[in-house]
Formats: structure tokens, sequence, C-alpha cells
């Protein structure tokens, strides 16, 4: 066996130099470069794709007029301009915040303080800042022009649907689901096929309002099955499973034209109320989906609120921030998970019907993988485990490419959209409005303490 020789130091001990060097961080390597490397890299990256399109005679064209137009500068400037910000004055401005909220809890005589103290001893003022959240809500469709109201009802009313839902899992229970619009196809499918529009009839025609349970009802079987045979899976082994099972459904809509109709689709009645001495139809204004909609989100909300707080909701962060452990204290992990899994799909069979009766009309290309992507997307933008984020954050990611309509062209919107969200991954990973124990979370993963999941790369504990 060969002898390691150890070097010597001046005064006998080890040489630590080399530890030392091996140790040592290189300038490049440090996280604020690293953040500017990735943010001008996407500064490249959408230089290229928003800006001209290449020509067949010249298949270099669109690089070099990229490359030296005004568009790459612009692209750059903005990434530059947010790398400044953030690494250099944002912390500036995060210490006057908390010293403003600290001068706040010390004297109730500011105004952030005697707002506070109104807040939690007065319960009237809840009240009525509820009562005035309410009321802009009930009124905002008559606000604005017929476009947004569009967009109010097929975009963003249903899509917070699908982000109440998909928080159960993804938020609470922790589990990843790439697959999450197969329910909502369960649900819009449910629509039409008892209400008598699809090519199969059923054994009774119903009323759309009498679907929805029976929508949820599917829903909540559809999970149940995915979930069973699966839940034993965790992280990308669970995620491919159900990217598999939104495939087998949208490809189940889409063949199967003798039974669903397939990329011809098939109509759907709309909403009906007839009580006999008093009748109404749902036609092609928004504004009456708009209020249904609100109804059935407040309504869901205030359930998903209790039911994070209960013991169901405990067992859901418990598996969460540590299955193993979760497991040898008790819990009964593969119960609980499944039932995060039905719960999250009931809500896209309400949201399934109540978007193929808006529309009156479905085929299988409006559940393709992408609209389960966007969701995904929303959630982890406004923050996972948080209902007023991930309802925030699904408001402003659907607003902000309605909202460049009439500045970028269509092809383009998205690729803004994609800037954003790496932006937000880079400096804010926890999303918009977090819950305060997933803030905890990837604060402890940050500093190496704990086993919370990161989003990044730990650089070990703070000392």
């Amino acid at each position: 066996m060969k002898a390691t020789t150890v070097s010597r130091g001046k005064g006998g001990g080890p040489d630590m130099s080399a530890a030392a060097r091996l140790r040592a961080t290189r300038w490049y390597q440090q996280p604020r470069w690293r953040r500017l490397a990735a943010l001008l890299g996407t500064a490249l990256l959408g230089a290229q794709v928003t800006g001209r399109e290449g020509s067949s005679s010249d298949i270099f064209l669109a690089l070099k007029e990229n490359t030296t137009g005004t568009g790459m500068w612009i692209w750059l400037g903005g990434a530059l301009l947010v790398w400044v910000l953030r690494e250099f004055v944002s912390e500036q401005l995060a210490a006057g915040w908390a010293g403003v909220r600290e001068g706040a809890r010390a004297g109730a005589s500011g105004p952030l303080g005697r707002g506070r103290e109104l807040w939690r001893s007065l319960p009237w003022v809840r009240v009525a800042a509820l009562t005035a959240l309410a009321v802009f809500l009930v009124l905002l469709p008559l606000l604005v022009t017929r476009h947004w109201q569009q967009v109010l009802v097929d975009q963003i009313g249903i899509y917070v649907l699908l982000v109440i839902g998909l928080n159960v899992v993804v938020g609470w229970a922790g589990m990843l689901d790439l697959g999450f619009i197969a329910f909502f196809a369960i649900g819009a499918y449910s629509a039409a096929y008892w209400t008598g529009s699809l090519p199969v009839e059923p054994p009774v025609v119903l009323n759309n309002f009498l679907v929805i349970p029976v929508a949820v009802v599917t829903c909540l079987v559809a999970g149940v099955l995915l979930g069973a045979p699966t839940l034993r899976l965790r992280g990308d082994y669970l995620a491919i499973v159900t990217l598999g099972f939104h495939e087998m459904v949208y490809l189940a809509a889409r063949n199967w034209r003798d039974t669903t109709g397939g990329t011809s689709g098939a109509s759907v009645d709309r909403f009906e109320i007839d009580l006999g001495f008093w009748s109404y139809r749902w036609g092609l204004d928004p504004v009456p989906y708009y209020w249904l909609l609100l109804v059935v989100i407040a309504l869901l909300i205030f359930l998903f609120l209790r039911l994070e707080h209960s013991r169901v909701g405990r067992a859901w962060t418990a598996i969460r921030e540590d299955e193993v452990a979760a497991a040898a204290t008790g819990v009964d992990t593969v119960r609980f998970k499944l039932l995060a899994f039905a719960i999250g799909a009931s809500t896209s069979g309400v949201a399934g019907v109540i978007y193929a009766s808006k529309l009156g009309f479905i085929n299988s290309e409006l559940f393709v993988l992408l609209f389960s992507i966007l969701v995904l997307s929303y959630v982890i933008f406004g923050g996972m485990g948080s209902i007023p984020g991930v309802l925030l954050g699904a408001a402003i990611l659907i607003w902000l490419p309605e909202a460049m309509r009439d500045q970028v062209p269509a092809q383009d919107r998205f690729m803004y959209l994609g800037a954003l969200l790496v932006v937000m991954m880079i400096y804010r990973p926890q999303g918009l409005l977090p819950s305060r124990r997933r803030r905890r979370e990837l604060e402890m993963a940050e500093e190496g303490a704990g086993g919370a999941d990161s989003l990044g790369t730990s650089e070990g504990r703070r000392v």
C-alpha cells in the first residue's frame, strides 16, 4: 500500500492552502453573477424569438438582424435594469420597508399600526373591507368593455377555478401534477354527455346545473383511479404518470369520434333555469356567466380555507414537508394523497361544466398539454400553498398577454410571459404571495437548514 504524504507548513502542521483553494469561490461562481448570466441569456433568447423571422434565401438573416437591431439592446437593457435594481437597490428598499413596519409595530400611533390594530380588534372593519371587495367584484364586468368581459369569464374565471384545485395537489400536498387539464376535459365532456350533446345518448338528459354534481363525482372517481396505483411514486415519477394520464384522456377524446365527436367537436346546451312561474336562459352575454363563476369561486374559497386549517390540511402539510417523517408519525400518506387528488380534480369538473356551457361547443383541441403547464405556472407564480397568491398569479399572467394585445404580435406574447417567469424564479421562487409556511421552507433551504425543497441550489448553512 502506498503511503499518503501530507505537506507540512512552517509550524509543522498540515498545509491548508490546497484545501483553501478547493473551497475558494471564483467571482463568476457567486450567486450575483450567476443570476446576471441567467438574465442575459434570457434577454438574448427573447431578442431572437421576438425579432425578425428567418428567410429561406438567407438562413442567418434573422440572427444578424436580431443581434444588431434595437430589439437586442432593449432586451439587454431591461435585463441589466432588473439585475441592478434587484442586486443593489432592493436591499435598501427592503431595509427601509422593514424599518417602517417595525416602527408601525412599535408605535401604534402610526397609520400602519392603527390600521393593523383596527383590523384585528374591530370585526366590522374586516366585514366592511370584504364587503367593499365583493361589491367591486360584482360590478367589475359592468365597468369594462365586452372584450374584457369575455376575458374575465373564458380565461380568468375558469383558470381561477383550476388553480384553486391544483393548489390542493401541488401547493398543499406537494405532488407535481402535469396533467391536471385531463380532469377539466372530463368535466366538459360530462356536461356534453349528460345534456345529450354527444353522439352517444345518455340514460337521462339533465339540466346543466344538475350536471355539476355528476361531473364532480366523475372527476372524483377519475382522481381516485389515477391516484390509487401511482401515489406511492414521488417527484418526477409521479409527474410523468400524470402527464401520461393527460395524454390518454386527450387522445381518447380525439380518436373516439363516434363517442366524443373528435376534433369536429359537439355543441353543448347552455345553462337554463325553469321554475314554472319564471325561467331564464343564459345566452351570449358573458356577464351572467361571470356572476355564476363568482358565486362558485367564493363558495370554493370558503370551503378550501376551512379545509386548509383542518386535520386534513395539516396532514397534507406534513406530507409535503417530509413524507417519510409524516408516515413515521402515523399519517396515512396514501389515503391523504389520494384525497388531495380527488378534491383537486373535483374543482376541475365544475370548471369543465361551466366552460363547456359557456362556449356552447367543445372538441379535443381545447384540452392540450399546454394548458396544464399554464395552470401549473400560475400556481407557482402566485405562490404555492396560498389561495390569495394563486388567485393573484392567475389574474396577472392572464391579464398580461391580453394587455399586450395591441403592441405585441400574438406569436410573441407568451415569450414575454416566459421571460417574466424566468425573472420570478431567479429572484422570488416562493411566488408573489406565498404562504408563511412555504416562505419559511425556502428560507431554511437557502440557509442549508432542514429538509425544505429549495427551488434553487443551496450554498450551505449561514453562520
